[in-house]
């Protein structure tokens, strides 16, 4: 387990590997899986809740005045990656399918992650508030920007977002959210003051969505059309896309001369994608037997950053350890 701490492997990733295989080999069927279909509604529901109630709207505007970290966060998550996506949509779609084209384009679209962005920022001794804010607003913008970019992308020809998916995202996702910032000054503390509370529900919440889709796609049949030359394939194409990110955003950073600390905090915000937020806004966009598949890119970019990230935190923290030493 150390060995694989410190490669940004945890206890909580490999609990997520075998809920996937559950999903694969014991799914959920016929009234169960009706059950397990509104249990994980209402956790999305509650998830959703809490982050309003934690997201402190005063921490977001007193961070917003570094503009330039800000602007070119936002400018990665939210013009970069969806640029790059379609990019590689073009170069790989005929070969990728539909699916997984749904699934790189709905990658491209979320926001970046909010807990790990800021634990690697740290790491590496970048600027913890400055990240702290760059990560809050891409996910409180992301819960209404990435549907409506999911819309606009697959205005391509690949599918659209039907009247009931926006329902479903304005009493899911949205009014859920809207009542957790009303109730942020009555409940943020106790939310505050109870961690183990909330990383249960997040965590659990997420762990629910994922033995849903993936046991969906498994009684579906659905992962019987996927080989494992088109895995190969997809895992090649998402880590181009994690590298040629990460390189975007590193050049931007040093081309306009951002301080030291800001490039650390644009680099691991502006290159990594939420699965905490991602799963749950799948879950809302698209039908139950589709989720598996479309979030398979958003797993393997997932659980590649923080691999990646983790590596190169550790080495940069090494880094100014030994130049503080000198």
């Amino acid at each position: 387990m150390r060995f694989l701490s410190r490669i940004g492997i945890d206890l909580y990733m490999l609990v997520l590997l075998a809920t996937i295989a559950a999903g694969l080999m014991l799914p959920a069927r016929d009234l169960a899986a009706e059950v397990l279909k509104d249990v994980t509604f209402w956790a999305v529901a509650l998830l959703f809740f809490i982050y309003g109630a934690k997201l402190d709207p005063s921490a977001v505007r007193a961070g917003l005045l570094n503009w330039r970290l800000q602007g070119l966060s936002l400018a990665a998550t939210y013009v970069l990656f969806p640029l790059l996506g379609l990019l590689l949509v073009a170069l790989f779609g005929p070969l990728l399918g539909a699916t997984a084209v749904l699934g790189l384009l709905f990658l491209a679209v979320l926001p970046s992650t909010v807990n790990s962005s800021i634990a690697f920022t740290s790491i590496a001794g970048g600027n913890v508030p400055g990240a702290i804010c760059a990560a809050s607003v891409s996910n409180l913008l992301g819960v209404v920007l990435t549907p409506a970019l999911v819309a606009l992308l697959l205005v391509q020809g690949q599918g659209g977002v039907g009247l009931d998916a926006v329902v479903r995202i304005g009493t899911q996702i949205l009014l859920p959210f809207i009542l957790g910032q009303l109730a942020l000054p009555f409940i943020g503390g106790f939310i505050k003051r109870h961690k183990l509370v909330t990383m249960v529900v997040d965590r659990g919440s997420i762990l629910l969505i994922v033995y849903s889709a993936f046991s969906a796609g498994t009684v579906s049949g659905l992962w019987s059309t996927v080989s494992g030359v088109d895995l190969a394939l997809l895992f090649g194409v998402v880590w181009v896309f994690l590298a040629l990110v990460m390189a975007l955003v590193g050049a931007a950073g040093r081309g306009l001369k951002l301080p030291s600390a800001d490039r650390t905090a644009l680099f691991y915000c502006g290159s990594t994608k939420s699965l905490a937020s991602g799963l749950p806004i799948a879950t809302a966009l698209f039908a139950a037997e589709q989720v598996g598949a479309i979030v398979l890119p958003l797993m393997i970019y997932h659980m590649s950053q923080l691999l990646v990230c983790a590596v190169l935190s550790q080495k940069q923290a090494q880094r100014q350890a030994e130049i503080g030493a000198a």
